[in-house]
């Protein structure tokens, strides 16, 4: 299939995943990074879409794994596809500054999740990782401490704990949605996306979005030195991503 944009080693295919996934070398990909449709409106942009897990699962390399966006009610409505060939990692909660959905009569919800999944046919020993870590500058201190009473071992030797300096990033991240200047119904902010993306994609490594939408997985695999295949089923949604990538060519060139 002839590629709708292809430079710098990054490739954007404008068509159905489920056809294009196909045609992808077997065991050629480092990651999948997947913003599908959660189905909780009734709009045509948000329809679920099946039978795109097992593709994905085929492309994956024996180090390789999958983050996927979704909601809670998207990932119960499809657990028996992640069930099927998968094994759960490991999950990111998605704060956002402002809520999502349109009930009055429950909590707001102001979260997302970004989950990690892994082939169930590999070990999590195998799966790439490049764990992530904040950028806290204040002069690391260490402190003598004893492990409480109730941890069951009250003659515990002391042990040294540090306060400052970079520490792994938590799993609750908040960071603000694209409210306001997003050019797409579910574009993610690159604040979100970027820590899973670097946690899981080798230098040069390949990373391959079905969901493309407006190209925020292509623009971070770009800022990161590697190589990424998207696929969009709307051509108006491919423009926009190559507008997006041609604007960080000119700005390196």
């Amino acid at each position: 299939m002839r590629p709708y944009y292809d430079r710098d080693g990054i490739t954007i295919y404008c068509g159905d995943c489920r056809a294009i996934l196909p045609t992808l070398e077997a065991g050629s990909v480092d990651l999948i990074f997947a913003d599908p449709p959660y189905s909780e409106v009734s709009l045509a942009w948000d329809a679920l879409v099946n039978g795109w897990l097992p593709h994905a699962e085929r492309v994956l390399n024996a180090s390789g794994s999958l983050w996927c966006f979704g909601s809670f009610k998207y990932f119960m409505r499809t657990l028996d596809n992640y069930a099927q060939d998968w094994k759960h990692a490991q999950e990111i909660i998605w704060e956002k500054h402002n809520g999502s959905g349109f009930l009055n009569d429950r909590f707001r919800r102001v979260h997302e999740l970004l989950v990690q999944f892994y082939p169930a046919r590999n070990r999590w020993s195998d799966i790439y990782k490049n764990p992530q870590y904040t950028s806290d500058e204040t002069k690391p201190t260490r402190r003598t401490k004893r492990r409480p009473t109730h941890f069951g071992s009250l003659d515990a030797a002391p042990y040294e704990s540090q306060d400052g300096g970079p520490k792994l990033m938590r799993s609750v991240q908040y960071v603000r949605s694209c409210h306001g200047y997003a050019v797409h119904p579910t574009q993610k902010p690159e604040g979100i996306v970027r820590p899973a993306i670097a946690y899981s994609l080798p230098p040069g490594g390949l990373l391959v979005d079905p969901f493309a939408g407006s190209g925020t997985s292509l623009v971070v695999a770009r800022e990161l030195g590697a190589r990424a295949i998207g696929i969009e089923l709307h051509e108006e949604d491919c423009a926009i991503a190559v507008r997006r990538l041609e604007c960080y060519a000119c700005a390196d060139s």
